[in-house]
């Protein structure tokens, strides 16, 4: 599987397990208008800043001079730099394991993520 269909699935899966008013918010991401800015409050490089995301420095440093972000790429900053979550701890499984659990348990689903969040 290529790293771009990994990327879209991953996007496709976490968009899937996202809740209405978490979709809402997601309008607010959908230009990243500053990436040098969220890259240098991390205290990143460009390498390490671009290279978790499956980006080139030089790929990078092309989107922090104004190039266009494609949408993928954009997703993996947000929940990468902006959410901090570890892609490499995120399996496909889990992924449908959760969306299964939203679906089928609500209740659940809503009473796991809330306690999650008080972590």
């Amino acid at each position: 599987m290529t790293w771009e269909r990994k990327i879209d699935l991953l996007v496709y899966f976490v968009m899937n397990l996202m809740t209405f008013e978490n979709r809402e918010r997601m309008k607010l991401f959908k230009k990243i208008p500053n990436p040098r800015e969220i890259r240098q409050k991390l205290g990143l490089n460009q390498q390490e800043f671009w290279n978790k995301v499956g980006v080139t420095q030089s790929g990078g440093s092309r989107y922090e001079s104004g190039r266009e972000i494609p949408k993928a790429v954009r997703e993996l900053v947000r929940l990468v730099h902006i959410d901090q979550i570890d892609l490499t701890k995120i399996k496909r499984d889990d992924l449908i394991v959760a969306a299964m659990l939203k679906v089928q348990y609500p209740d659940l689903y809503k009473s796991l993520k809330k306690s999650a969040k008080l972590k």
